[in-house]
Parts: structure tokens; C-alpha cells; sequence
């Protein structure tokens, strides 16, 4: 059984021979799904040249069917004439369709699969039409991009319509499930049980580190970060604050700017830092050496799944309760959520945290049960039982090692 993945995010072939890709939460998704088929073939943009360390592939029965390489649909969609064949013969070879989506060529991908006969399933993880209000564009641009994202979402919804999909979190869940039609909620992650640390507390010493780990475009929030430590700072408490993500496109480069002459602005210029992308291999064990993690995303979101991440670091959380949020988060339980990433609400909410011990360490505690129900492992076996039952392929079953 092969199955055929597509998706937008860039891979390339390393100097050891590896197939990388440049955050890795993808890379590891894809090793998660590997011990059920013969073979995954990924039909995702290739780099001509290395986009850094990246995460490799550490499965051997993953191999490229590779795309020119795009950065969004203005990139993707006028080499169509020369995609459309190329996923035409990689349909042929393929048993079984696995689509994440928003992907721009993912509609073409389910309805080359249709015409086939191969079965398909999706995994929808953003909310494209929720992101309009925080994009930056203005006048025709942003005419354009609106049309654009009611296109991309009417394919969407044709797509969910039409096959097995699982989406990420309970509000696209509620978005996409049609009468007749149900969908199947998950939550991505990119942890395992090993990933898990013990720690009981944190924000035991000065100054408190806090983290933020996310890309950095105008959609996630992260402008109200500088304002927020100034406001720390102020009342008393020595705080640092780092940044890990890549900026994405020219709005990301303008959102980056903007936060580091906020920073500047504010005063806390020596205390924010931009890490830029770090490879998943080793941000995983670099959250354990921070005391609280901040995360004032907007509307747009699944389930970040940078915050299984934290709580799997023994990180105590502060995010926003926007689109699946909630449903991975309860406030007060395991983490605590602001209903406005102002850098007021976000702020307070911090500074709970670190003054509250009680709070801060049984937040810690729920946020590592919160992790164990929900690891690499866990999501693909109830992910592929679903699909095995659903579409009636037949899976390989991974074998399981045994402990010690």
C-alpha cells in the first residue's frame, strides 16, 4: 500500500542523503504514518538548495515526487499547466490519497484521486477565512486576496464534502460538518511519550524566561509581546522574552521588523530576541530550559501544536481563546487563556503565573497529562483505524517494541 501525501511544506535532500523539512512538525507527521504503508510518497515543493539544519525523514519507505518550489499561491498557480501532469502520473502509482489542507494543490490532487478511483482522506488544519481581518494587505490586494480565500475555501469545503476528513480542533469541526456528513476532530501534535519531561515547577529563579515559539506573520499576535514585558518589567519582575520562528513571506519580515522597533520603542530591546527557526529536533529540548511559554494568537488557527509542545516541556501557558484553542486548553486546568491578546490581558495573565506558585505548578502537572493523551503515536493509530474502516484499505500494523 502506497500512500501519496501532498502538502505545501518545502523539503530537500540533505548532504547525508536525508529528505529534511524546515520546521519539522511535518517531517515528524509524516514518520508517524510511515509503520502503517509499504510506501509514503510526498508530493510537496523541493528546494534546490538547503533552507538550513531542517528535521529529517527517519523513516526508509518515504520517498519525493517532487513540485517546483512556492511560497504561496501567487508562486503555485502559474506553473499549474506544469503541475497538473505531474500529479496526474504520481496519482497513478499511489493507492491512497492523503491531502492536509489549506495546500494549494490539494484540490487538484482529490479530483485527479476521483477520476482514478483512489480513495482519499484529508486533515484540515487552518481556518483561511478567519485570517482576513489580521492580514495586511489593503486596496486591490486585498480585494484579491478575499477572492482568493473564498475560492481556496469553496474548494475546501468541496473537498470535505466528498471524503474522510479529520480537522484539528472542535471549531473546525464545527465549521466543516455538514447534515449527512460528519467530520472527525483530532488534534495535531509533534510529541512523543519520550518528549515528555518531569519537571514540577518553574519561574524558581530571576530572571523568568518566557518563550514564544510560533511563525511570525501579521496573524499570530506576537506585536503585543514587547508592550507585555514593559509592562512586567515595570511592575517589578525580571522577565526575558525569546521568539522562535521563521518570518514567513514579506508580510512576516514586516511583522519581524515591526516587533523588534516595538521592542526598541518600549524600552525591553535587550530583553526580547528574535531566535528566528529552530529545527524541532532541538526545540523540543529547549523548551525545559524556560519558565512559562505566551502564545496571543488570532483567529485562524486549528490547535497550535506548538502548545502540547510547552506543556510536554513542563511549561506553564498563556494563550488566547480563539478558533480549537479551547479545546485543547481549559483555563485554569491547563493553562490560561485571555480573550484578547492585548498586551494588558496578556501581561496579568503572566504575571499570575510567576507570582502564583500553587497555579503555575498545578497547570504544569494537568498540562502533562494533556500531552500523554496526545502524542504522535496516539493521533496516528486512532487516525489510521478511522481510515482503515472508512475507506476499506487494508494497513500494515506497526510492530510494537517492548520496554527495557
Amino acid at each position: 500500500m502506497t500512500l501519496g501525501i501532498v502538502y505545501h511544506m518545502p523539503f530537500w535532500r540533505g548532504s547525508d542523503g536525508t529528505l529534511r523539512e524546515l520546521e519539522g512538525s511535518f517531517a515528524r507527521y509524516v514518520d508517524s504514518l510511515a509503520p502503517y504503508f509499504d510506501e509514503i510518497s510526498l508530493c510537496v515543493p523541493v528546494l534546490r538548495h538547503p533552507a538550513g539544519e531542517g528535521t529529517p525523514i527517519r523513516s526508509s519507505n518515504v520517498t519525493l515526487a517532487p513540485l517546483p518550489a512556492f511560497d504561496g499561491p501567487l508562486q503555485f498557480y502559474p506553473r499549474l499547466a506544469s503541475v497538473l501532469p505531474r500529479l496526474m502520473r504520481w496519482g497513478r502509482r499511489i493507492d491512497l490519497l492523503h491531502c492536509r489542507v489549506p495546500s494549494p494543490a490539494a484540490v487538484f490532487a482529490v479530483a485527479i484521486a476521483r477520476l482514478l478511483r483512489r480513495p482519499a482522506f484529508l486533515l484540515v488544519v487552518g481556518d483561511l477565512r478567519a485570517l482576513l481581518p489580521s492580514m495586511p494587505y489593503r486596496g486591490v490586494k486585498r480585494g484579491l486576496w478575499r477572492a482568493y480565500t473564498e475560492f481556496e475555501e469553496r474548494n475546501i469545503q468541496w473537498m470535505v464534502n466528498h471524503g474522510l476528513t479529520f480537522v484539528n480542533g472542535s471549531a473546525l469541526a464545527a465549521k466543516h460538518a455538514r447534515p449527512g456528513h460528519a467530520v472527525v476532530e483530532t488534534t495535531t501534535t509533534t510529541i512523543s511519550e519520550s518528549d515528555i519531561a518531569s519537571r514540577a515547577d518553574t519561574c524558581t529563579r530571576a530572571p523568568v524566561r518566557a518563550l514564544s515559539v510560533i511563525r511570525i506573520d501579521p496573524r499570530k499576535g506576537l506585536r503585543v509581546l514587547p508592550r507585555a514585558v514593559r509592562l512586567l518589567v515595570d511592575a517589578g519582575i525580571d522577565l526575558t522574552l525569546d521568539i522562535v520562528g521563521p518570518a514567513v513571506g514579506r508580510p512576516g519580515e514586516a511583522e519581524q521588523a515591526a516587533i523588534v522597533d516595538e521592542a526598541r520603542r518600549s524600552g525591553v530591546a535587550d530583553r526580547v530576541s528574535l531566535k528566528g527557526a529552530v529545527p524541532l529536533a532541538r526545540l523540543l529540548p529547549m523548551y525545559a530550559s524556560y519558565d512559562l511559554f505566551v502564545l496571543p494568537t488570532l483567529p485562524g488557527e486549528g490547535i497550535p501544536r506548538v502548545l502540547l509542545e510547552a506543556m510536554s516541556g513542563g511549561l506553564p501557558i498563556v494563550t488566547t481563546r480563539v478558533a480549537g484553542i479551547p479545546g485543547l486548553v481549559t483555563h485554569e486546568v491547563n493553562g490560561l487563556l485571555v480573550d484578547h491578546p492585548s498586551a494588558d490581558a496578556v501581561a496579568s495573565a503572566m504575571a499570575r503565573l510567576i507570582d502564583n506558585a500553587r497555579l503555575r505548578q498545578g497547570l504544569i502537572a494537568t498540562g502533562y497529562a494533556t500531552a500523554r493523551a496526545h502524542t504522535l503515536e496516539m493521533q496516528a493509530a486512532r487516525m489510521m483505524e478511522i481510515v482503515s474502516s472508512g475507506l476499506h484499505v487494508a494497513l500494515r500494523q506497526p510492530v510494537v517494541l517492548p520496554v527495557g
